[in-house]
């Protein structure tokens, strides 16, 4: 009963918090205009009901102190590699070994697993796509040299324990190159 109780918490909050975004979205976009706040309202409310018809509420929960540490690891990373990536382009001397890598992921296919492949294609130096024939990412980045393997094994850890998610067990390879 009380399991229940809870996951009808979750839901009712993933509700209201849906209601609010896009609320807050249409005040941004009106430049928050009392006049049209009725409208902003109904819009909400018919973009929240569309959202939970196309995604329902997640059974997991996010950890919002592990998601404060994935958003700084990420604008750290970001700011790493952005200088990384300016450095080897204004050196001439720094070699570029672009090349493609295969990263073999364990998020499950869906939305988590596609927010996590939006995340770390930001990162410069790297784009990921999805390689579904051998079920996880093929990556490509200025330089194959680097521990870009690890850094998206250690990447993935942040983001499932933000999302709440248990990862399955690794095995003892995060990847491989690939020939292309």
């Amino acid at each position: 009963m009380a399991r229940g109780r809870t996951e009808e918490r979750y839901r009712l909050a993933s509700v209201a918090f849906r209601a609010a975004m896009f609320l807050c979205v249409w005040l941004a976009l009106t430049g928050g205009r009392r006049a049209d706040l009725p409208a902003g309202v109904l819009t909400a409310l018919a973009a929240t009901w569309a959202s939970l018809r196309l995604q329902p509420p997640m059974a997991t929960r996010l950890n919002l102190a592990a998601l404060a540490r994935l958003a700084l690891r990420f604008l750290w990373g970001s700011l790493v590699a952005g200088v990384d990536v300016a450095r080897r382009a204004l050196s001439p001397r720094l070699a570029l070994r672009p090349g493609l890598l295969f990263y073999s992921v364990r998020l499950p296919h869906g939305p988590a697993r596609d927010a996590f492949r939006a995340i770390m294609s930001l990162q410069p130096g790297t784009l990921p796509t999805e390689d579904e024939a051998r079920d996880g990412f093929l990556i490509h980045c200025l330089d194959t040299d680097a521990d870009v393997l690890a850094v998206f094994a250690a990447e993935e850890a942040a983001f499932a324990r933000a999302a709440g998610i248990t990862l399955p067990s690794r095995t003892p390879m995060p990847g491989r190159r690939s020939d292309g």
